[in-house]
């Protein structure tokens, strides 16, 4: 699992971007069960989004597809794993606010205080 800051002012109506963001970038219907938002998708065998208690933290949890280079050939496999994550970066700075370029330093300076 993974957890993700939030950026300030995004807090507001965080849920509901946390599950519209995978019906934008992912063009799924989520499936819901008690404020986790799931879905498959690409090289995902499924990604699950919920905001955490205290409503601060995106949290994700994903398991990849590990027979996508099995069923598909690898140029086409290549593919599919860059789609899906292009569409997981985006829908990250969607929900959170922050780039990838944010969120690694974010990331980093929360290492360094550990």
């Amino acid at each position: 699992m993974q957890e993700y800051s939030i950026k300030r002012g995004f807090k507001e109506g965080l849920n509901e971007r946390a599950r519209d963001g995978l019906i934008k970038y992912f063009d799924k219907e989520p499936d819901e069960k008690s404020g986790h938002f799931s879905i498959n998708y690409g090289s995902f065998k499924y990604l699950e989004a919920w905001i955490n208690d205290k409503g601060s933290m995106l949290c994700i949890d994903t398991e990849s597809d590990s027979e996508l280079y099995d069923s598909h050939p690898e140029d086409e496999a290549d593919k599919i794993v860059l789609d899906t994550n292009s569409r997981f970066r985006n829908y990250l700075e969607y929900v959170t606010g922050y780039n990838t370029k944010e969120r690694k330093k974010k990331t980093t300076t929360a290492v360094k205080k550990k």
